[in-house]
């Protein structure tokens, strides 16, 4: 199934229903602080299980009880609708 790049106004419009998330260098991207990093190390496990699940797979940094986490989807050369999905469940997590 082929995912399609989302144009800016696409973009635009979906990054509003966010809080938090910046486009950043043409991905989707948040940072997130934490208790230490235990509790961020938790997390980024949490988002790896869910982004497997979806076939997707974002960009995981983390120092201490920093994460950055960085959506884009390669197949499609840019932010896809697949990146905001992913996005809206890493938030409920």
């Amino acid at each position: 199934m082929a995912v399609k790049k989302l144009s800016e106004v696409e973009i635009s419009a979906a990054i509003a229903q966010l809080e938090g998330w910046a486009v950043v260098d043409q991905k989707l991207q948040k940072n997130f602080k934490f208790r230490d990093f235990v509790e961020a190390f938790g997390f980024i496990s949490k988002v790896a299980i869910t982004a497997d699940k979806m076939g997707h797979h974002p960009e995981l940094f983390n120092v201490y009880n920093k994460v950055k986490i960085d959506l884009t989807t390669h197949d499609a050369d840019g932010i896809s609708a697949l990146d905001f999905e992913l996005a809206q469940k890493i938030d409920k997590l």
